[in-house]
């Protein structure tokens, strides 16, 4: 189900907690909603519809993926950029790194270690700060 975008800052500052197989389906519809917006947006953490649980979606070569608890595992070559958020109006400036390697759980609760890098390691950066409560 395709949910509304969270505008609230205050909200957006709270920590998600850690999603268990109960929440699966604010997993859904993050990837409903991501596909509503892909005209404007690349990824999305499921605070941004209203849910506090550690559950982000992102593009990843054209494709949408899941990752449910992610947990950035080593982050290499830092850098400066300047980022948008569907949740913010405007652009604001982010520390990113260039590789990042990630431990997460899939849609049916499998671990995973990928490492991913460029800029789909960016927006899984800006994503898991949203879990964390941090608003660029």
């Amino acid at each position: 189900m395709i949910r509304p975008i969270m505008k609230n800052e205050f909200f957006l500052q709270q920590p998600s907690d850690q999603a268990t197989p109960a929440d699966l389906p604010i997993a859904y519809d993050l990837l409903d909603t991501l596909a509503a917006h892909t005209h404007e947006c690349v990824g999305l953490a499921a605070n941004m519809i209203g849910q506090r649980k550690r559950i982000i979606v992102f593009m990843d070569d054209g494709a949408a993926r899941a990752m449910i608890n992610p947990e950035i595992a080593e982050a290499k070559t830092p850098y400066e950029t300047d980022e948008g958020c569907l949740s913010l109006v405007g652009r604001r400036s982010a520390k990113r790194f260039r590789t990042v390697r990630v431990r997460y759980l899939d849609l049916s609760f499998k671990e995973h270690v990928e490492t991913f890098s460029g800029f789909t390691a960016q927006i899984i950066q800006h994503e898991i700060d949203h879990c964390n409560g941090v608003v660029i």
